[in-house]
């Protein structure tokens, strides 16, 4: 019988904060729900220059296994399967031992190619299963599950009621020495660069997260905000570098360009990988719609756009924005009251798909990341003398804060709560310290 019932390992998992840990933050006690015939474990880790994920894989298998076996029991999930990467061979042999140690059969691994986005959760299920996610569904539409490799790691700790408080996180790019920092939530990016060595160059873009799918902001906000839950990896990129001015254009030049440059070669349509797994996903057909008439409902298209960047950081031969074109049009859709309403699977896009999938080393060249080291190695332990907290980790609304300025707070504690049917998540003071601000995006901890 099971060490864990449903009941119980919500409790815990939601007590402890637990978010995904695989950038979009989604609160994991709202995952573990009933009639799920597959937990899908995502450990592909497919953007450039990342690494943390590995890490955790080399040093806690165990309880990552232990994690997994927890949801499996209690939520009387028949199997899991891991999705790892095959050429991490030191990975999948950690992971191998372990539960081949643990005697949990129903747990394999599926290894992939290299390519990217092969972590979308969307493309993994259907590297695995064959089976295609219905346009605007999730996973449970199909009876799967899908958590993160570190949020399996993050479960087992709050079995053990270890709240959600530090993460590993990647700091790689324009610093003296990339390293992976074991950091405490609520560590700024000036924080894990001096961790790293500094900045090696005077101006710079900071990138939250991996090259294609991470949040920008310039390099001189660097102490003005803390990392949160579902953060793994920090970038500094020179200016000029392809990730950075893509994303700087304007508004007004991305809707113009669209409308005087694409040629309609669909280069971006067929490279899409939304579109290779059947969905009606058409970024040449986003931008024709901007510039023709009478093509208006092409736009519904947009409303599918994942945001993965394939279409203008690697398929556009004229250098356009077709992800930023789709970005504009679903967030005017939304505004509008507008969802995906077609759900039909398109079996016959996947035709080329093998064919066109991209190597993450492609991506790497072509962005001009060459200089940076693909794997990093060395951990290294940051522990600055103030966090700032957010309230917010992602997918969901906003934590309230039930602390005061002047209060003193232990690590561990709870600084900020939501109700537990709530899409959000408790959050835990990080360090020992006071608390020195409290504000509507984060609460300031110092050291005392």
């Amino acid at each position: 019988m099971s060490a864990w019932t449903k009941d119980t390992l919500v409790d815990k998992v939601f007590s402890a904060g637990v978010v995904g840990a695989g950038g979009a933050g989604f609160p994991t006690h709202k995952k573990l729900a009933d009639g799920v015939e597959m937990l899908v474990v995502n450990a592909v880790e497919c953007e450039p220059l990342l690494a943390s994920d590995r890490y955790v894989m080399r040093q806690f298998p165990g309880e990552i296994v232990e994690g997994i076996a927890a949801v499996l029991d209690a939520l009387s999930i028949p199997r899991a399967v891991i999705g790892v990467k095959r050429h991490n061979t030191e990975e999948v042999a950690a992971l191998h031992d372990a539960i081949a140690a643990s005697g949990r059969a129903p747990i394999t691994l599926h290894e992939l190619d290299s390519f990217y986005p092969a972590g979308d959760e969307q493309i993994l299920i259907y590297e695995i299963t064959g089976r295609t996610v219905p346009p605007g569904g999730i996973p449970l539409n199909l009876g799967i599950v899908v958590i993160n490799v570190t949020t399996a790691l993050a479960i087992a700790h709050a079995l053990r009621d270890e709240p959600m408080t530090r993460r590993y996180i990647t700091v790689n790019g324009a610093v003296a020495e990339p390293v992976i920092v074991d950091a405490p939530v609520g560590a700024t990016p000036a924080d894990l660069i001096a961790a790293a060595g500094g900045a090696t160059i005077d101006e710079f873009q900071l990138v939250r997260g991996g090259p294609l799918m991470g949040r920008q902001s310039p390099g001189s906000t660097a102490a003005d905000f803390g990392y949160g839950k579902a953060d793994g990896g920090l970038l500094v990129l020179p200016l000029d570098n392809p990730v950075v001015t893509l994303l700087a254009k304007p508004k007004a030049r991305v809707v113009a360009e669209a409308k005087s440059i694409c040629i309609q070669c669909s280069l971006c349509t067929e490279m899409c990988p939304r579109y290779l797994i059947g969905h009606q996903m058409r970024p040449h057909r986003v931008m024709r719609s901007v510039a023709v008439p009478g093509h208006s409902e092409d736009l519904l298209d947009a409303l599918l756009c994942v945001e993965c960047g394939v279409c203008e950081l690697f398929a556009c031969p004229m250098g356009l924005s077709p992800r930023q074109m789709n970005i504009l049009a679903k967030n005017e859709l939304r505004a509008a009251g507008i969802r995906t309403g077609d759900t039909t699977i398109h079996p016959e896009y996947t035709a080329l798909r093998d064919n066109r999938r991209i190597a993450q080393s492609r991506f790497i060249e072509r962005l001009h990341l060459d200089d940076y080291p693909a794997k990093v190695i060395r951990v290294v332990t940051c522990e600055p003398d103030l966090v700032r907290i957010p309230v917010r980790h992602g997918v969901g609304r906003p934590s309230t804060p039930v602390v005061a300025e002047g209060e003193t707070v232990r690590a561990g504690q709870v600084i900020a709560e939501v109700a537990r049917d709530d899409v959000g998540s408790l959050v835990h003071a990080s360090i020992d310290g006071v608390v020195t601000a409290v504000g509507p995006e984060h609460i300031v901890v110092e050291r005392r």
